[in-house]
């Protein structure tokens, strides 16, 4: 695949213009100025002299069992997880997770989300087939919780179940397409230290990630210290099971001694701004200052959906309005480092060499955005025009490991027609 005349946006987040740039196999082989490079014999080439190479976006942090909650919980009070969300996913079922996994694959192929990190479910291997079959690279797992009374009976657990299910995951799909597998503790309040030794156990013994929900509701924390005798982090690094392996989503309320304990131990953070907003303000500043690396996620589509251009803009806001008017720092949270944050930041957890950016060498995991059109251009620097006004709609084509997922908004590895038409029906049945 060679594409003619294209502007991309390179290691050092700039974007550069009039470019040509030769894919080949899974890779980006070549990128030379435009003129250099020519199609060889039965080569297919693209004139793409409107559009703008990016890395795929990463959803760092999301859930699949909740997209038939989109627009039910914004005005929700309390700790909706438990009390919204867990109700909700105890009622799945093969065919509801299915139409969930087709719903979301399409939401985030249409969106410019290119690799994820589902925060772990139930029917996990029915989710898995439909990614597998989507093209888009995942990082799954499988619900695990054993120590909550209080949880609906469909999911009560005991550890050693949780885990059998989890490795059968691992078994049945890790390394199949674009798809492995990771561990996970849904929350500290509702697992065992018996899980969270083993689930790391299981985790360290496969060379894959181990991520959980973190301090993200004030009670949340004081809970896990009236359990555990200490913080929600320090509890974790008592149990030997904080590595650079550790993905902490949304870790909000954390103290400057948790915040030594995560930059020792080279654990990742990922941010859920929309999610989080209504939730706690996390002292960024510190994370900054520390050198933690970030990431960004949508929590699902219950939270306003996948967007993750959404979801940087959200984040800067945020920041700008808080710590920056604080500090009197309007640069804060930069164009460039959001969007290092939601693309580059990303190869160490999802546990691929050469993702997240647009250089020869590279995995071919890349978007390309029309952005020859009023609300883009003229750009007197495209980068921020990147973060500030692209929206989902701007994203022509999209591309997996050397392999097209998207052509001109067409998604060409499901049914977005049939999909669409069943998830109405399922929709029906299951929130009449």
């Amino acid at each position: 695949m060679l594409l003619k005349d294209i502007a991309y946006l390179n290691e050092s987040m700039e974007v550069v213009y009039h470019q040509d740039i030769r894919i080949e196999g899974a890779y980006i082989k070549e990128i030379k100025a435009h003129g250099t490079l020519h199609p060889v014999e039965n080569e297919e080439w693209m004139d793409a002299s409107s559009l703008l190479m990016m890395p795929g976006l990463c959803d760092a942090h999301m859930h699949t069992g909740q997209q038939l909650l989109k627009g039910r919980i914004l005005d929700a009070q309390g700790m909706i997880w438990k009390e919204i969300m867990l109700p909700f996913e105890s009622t799945l079922t093969k065919d509801i997770m299915r139409i969930n996994a087709q719903l979301a694959a399409l939401e985030m192929i249409k969106g410019g989300t290119t690799s994820f990190v589902e925060a772990g479910s139930y029917f996990m291997e029915e989710a898995a087939s439909v990614y597998v079959q989507s093209g888009l690279r995942g990082l799954l797992t499988y619900s695990t919780m054993d120590d909550d009374p209080a949880l609906p009976d469909q999911i009560q657990d005991t550890w050693e179940s949780a885990l059998k299910h989890n490795d059968e995951l691992y078994d049945h799909y890790h390394g199949v397409g674009n798809i492995k597998v990771g561990y996970s503790l849904r929350t500290l309040l509702s697992v065992s230290e018996t899980l969270i030794q083993n689930a790391y156990q299981h985790a360290h013994e496969r060379n894959t990630i181990l991520q959980a929900h973190m301090n993200e509701y004030p009670k949340e924390v004081e809970g896990v210290i009236q359990k555990f005798g200490m913080r929600p982090y320090e509890y974790l690094q008592a149990c030997g099971v904080l590595d650079d392996h550790f993905l902490g989503a949304h870790s909000l309320l954390v103290d400057e001694h948790e915040i030594q304990l995560i930059k020792e131990a080279g654990s990742h953070i990922v941010l859920c701004p929309f999610s989080n907003c209504a939730k706690a303000l996390l002292p960024y500043p510190k994370l900054k200052q520390a050198d933690i690396p970030l990431a960004i996620g949508s929590d699902g589509a219950a939270h306003g959906g996948l967007s993750i251009w959404n979801e940087m803009r959200n984040l800067r806001c945020m920041m700008n309005v808080t710590h920056g008017i604080a500090l009197q720092d309007t640069r804060i949270l930069t164009s460039k480092k959001l969007l290092q944050m939601a693309t580059g930041n990303t190869a160490s957890f999802m546990m691929e060499k050469d993702l997240g950016y647009i250089k020869e060498g590279a995995l071919a995991d890349a978007i390309f955005i029309y952005y020859h059109q009023p609300h883009l251009y003229p750009s007197g620097n495209m980068r921020n025009t990147l973060v500030e006004c692209v929206n989902v709609n701007d994203v022509m084509h999209s591309m997996v490991h050397g392999k097209w997922l998207m052509k001109n908004r067409e998604v060409l590895t499901l049914d977005e027609t049939a999909i669409l038409k069943e998830a109405e029906t399922i929709y029906k049945q299951v929130m009449r």
